[in-house]
């Protein structure tokens, strides 16, 4: 099996760490997308240490910041979203759709 460069946004969350742990166990290389403002928020920053001692690779990134996200998807052949799902009235849904705009202008991704 061809072994991808995967890229999961959200990947502290319940779902998302899940996923990163699995892509790690198929021996994909596996970047996290880190926000730069993840502050005093002991709880991700214990699990983003966590995935980085497993062997992922943590990447700076920000939904603020239209070329971060460019950036990080260039590194993958793969893009996961583990960000809620939530209805097109909620706040989370701009973010989904920035990054779904940096993943066309990064076009290493089939989509």
């Amino acid at each position: 099996m061809a072994k991808s460069k995967v890229l999961v946004v959200g990947g502290t969350g319940y779902v998302g760490r899940r996923i990163v742990r699995a892509c790690l166990a198929q021996g994909h290389e596996t970047y996290v997308l880190q926000r730069s403002n993840i502050g005093l928020d002991i709880n991700k920053l214990d699990m983003l240490l966590s995935l980085k001692k497993e062997g992922a690779r943590l990447v700076e990134g920000s939904f603020s910041d239209h070329q971060s996200l460019v950036e990080a998807v260039k590194l993958a052949d793969v893009v996961i979203s583990a960000m809620p799902v939530v209805p097109l009235e909620s706040p989370s849904c701009p973010l989904q759709l920035k990054l779904v705009e940096a993943i066309k202008e990064a076009g290493n991704v089939k989509v």
